[in-house]
């Protein structure tokens, strides 16, 4: 950023010199980065920026915006600096505890749903459990669109659980979601559920650890690596799949999130696991994303 202390600034000048110094330290999508970094300091909504373009800077805000762009040059993500990230059109806290919500996960969200509204004249009190809940993004918002589901939120990092209550409680549903800490890799873990769920949701670890260096600074230096990484790609699907098969009611569903490459091997393992009518969707750009399946 231009630091001309004695320059008058208003909200559209600080916009353009930000996104052109953004764009010429290659950070990535600068107009988007500059745009919540402005909202975050005058804590507004982007279309505020635009109203009100006259808007004069101050001298102090001036310095309290130098140094959320500071942030962002260092490579921290924009939603970990303003400690927020949308997804499926509501507000989730965000921090380096968690994983930032990415829009191919509101695909999972869509899947999930199908199921469950196919579901609800056989049995209207469905039964869901998110595995590896992260900032809760999964169990929040399905819980919200179905008043009737019981949700069950499990992730073996507490620090991960107190975001996601925080998001339950600030979305209304708290009472609704029971969290409990657990490891998806404990061979114990199928007896820790007293019953069975219709329908098991997992955006799991799939980054192979081969892969962990050509991942973007953002990610390597800021995201919990716990909860991308995995030795070879396929230990949290197979965890996942044979905890799975003992506690979904039969005909329950399983809707996984995958790497883009990864669809024949999740299809692979869900099958040795007796699952059947596997389908593959792909997300916005055309890769393969969601894996699914039923039980029995």
């Amino acid at each position: 950023m231009v630091k001309e202390s004695a320059r008058e600034w208003c909200v559209v000048d600080l916009l353009k010199t930000t996104t052109d110094f953004f764009a010429a330290k290659e950070v990535d999508e600068p107009r988007m980065s500059a745009e919540l970094l402005l909202a975050h300091l005058f804590g507004e909504d982007r279309l505020w920026l635009y109203l009100n373009h006259n808007r004069p800077v101050s001298g102090s805000e001036l310095d309290e915006f130098r140094g959320l762009c500071r942030d962002r040059l260092d490579g921290r993500p924009v939603q970990y600096i303003i400690g927020e990230q949308f997804f499926y059109g509501k507000p989730f806290v965000v921090d380096e505890r968690v994983l930032i919500p990415r829009p191919e996960t509101e695909l999972l969200v869509e899947h999930a749903a199908e199921f469950l509204t196919a579901r609800k004249p056989v049995n209207p009190e469905c039964r869901l459990l998110d595995i590896g809940t992260g900032s809760g993004c999964i169990a929040v918002t399905l819980a919200g669109l179905f008043p009737y589901l019981e949700v069950t939120a499990l992730d073996r990092s507490e620090d991960a659980l107190d975001v996601a209550r925080g998001n339950a409680r600030k979305q209304g549903v708290l009472d609704r979601i029971l969290f409990f800490q657990a490891d998806m890799f404990d061979p114990d873990l199928v007896s820790r559920f007293s019953s069975p769920f219709d329908v098991i949701v997992s955006n799991p670890p799939y980054i192979p650890e081969c892969e962990w260096d050509g991942l973007q600074k953002e990610v390597r230096g800021f995201e919990p690596k716990d909860a991308l990484i995995t030795p070879d790609g396929s230990d949290a699907y197979l965890a996942i799949c044979r905890t799975a098969a003992s506690i979904l009611k039969p005909g329950g569903a399983l809707c996984l999130e995958i790497h883009a490459e990864g669809a024949e091997m999740v299809r692979s393992i869900m099958a040795s696991e007796h699952f059947g009518s596997i389908s593959v969707l792909k997300d916005y750009s055309g890769f393969d994303r969601i894996v699914s399946g039923t039980f029995g």
